[in-house]
């Protein structure tokens, strides 16, 4: 599983993928942190994290779209199939590099923004707030992450797996408001569990719910094994 994680990570830098999500995210982080506190003159960071999550609908697709597809379509998936690694440990090493990359790119941006507000405007954010977001953030991001990866583990064209997992990520996220219009009180509660908004907002006032970590780490495992599912019947076939 290790050199598969780290001929994924490898392949990150070698190509424009890699130094582009890390750039866009950067600048996009950046401005969007100045906008919603330097500029307003406030330190509360609420509505920089939830804007960023809307972010997170075109930034993902671009880490996760090629870590299948492009097996399929170098016809090196075969390779991988008849690799000594488990399948799961194949879908586990290529979730774990873009994690990694989204991570070590989110805690940077945190780290430079949490900087940057305290010293030149001389504001602190609260400090579990940052905090509860920050974490929220990640595990909203490796659910996301995990919901590319099997995008990508069903078709070999990157753009129609970076485009399948924006509608699902933005799916995801509209649906909390779309609950609101339906009068059914048990479609309301079906529609509820898909929402990973209403799940996030506890870690946005500091609060780290033991059920919300859960449904992220579950919905991670879900879209994992989907995607494990997806390349046995494929080895088999």
């Amino acid at each position: 599983m290790l050199p598969i994680y780290k001929r994924e990570m490898r392949a990150y830098f070698i190509s424009p993928i890699g130094y582009t999500f890390i750039a866009v995210f950067l600048a996009v982080s950046g401005g969007l942190f100045s906008l919603t506190t330097a500029w307003m003159e406030t330190a509360d960071v609420a509505t920089y994290f939830t804007l960023m999550i809307f972010m997170f609908t075109v930034l993902i697709p671009l880490l996760t779209m090629k870590l299948f597809s492009e097996e399929r379509k170098t016809k090196t998936e075969q390779i991988l199939l008849t690799s000594p690694v488990s399948l799961f440990g194949i879908v586990i090493a290529k979730f774990l590099a873009a994690f990694t990359l989204y991570a070590a790119t989110m805690t940077l941006s945190c780290l430079i923004n949490y900087s940057v507000l305290t010293s030149v405007s001389g504001k602190s954010p609260v400090f579990s707030q940052f905090f509860g977001n920050f974490v929220g953030i990640l595990f909203l991001g490796a659910a996301f992450i995990a919901v590319g990866v099997f995008m990508s583990a069903i078709t070999e064209n990157q753009v129609v797996s970076a485009v399948a997992t924006f509608g699902v990520i933005l799916l995801m996220m509209v649906v909390n408001f779309v609950i609101s219009l339906i009068g059914n009180a048990f479609i309301r509660s079906i529609l509820k569990w898909f929402s990973v908004v209403d799940r996030y907002t506890f870690f946005t006032r500091g609060i780290f719910s033991l059920p919300a970590i859960i449904y992220f780490v579950s919905l991670v495992i879900i879209f994992l094994f989907l995607t494990a599912r997806v390349y046995e019947m494929r080895r088999w076939n």
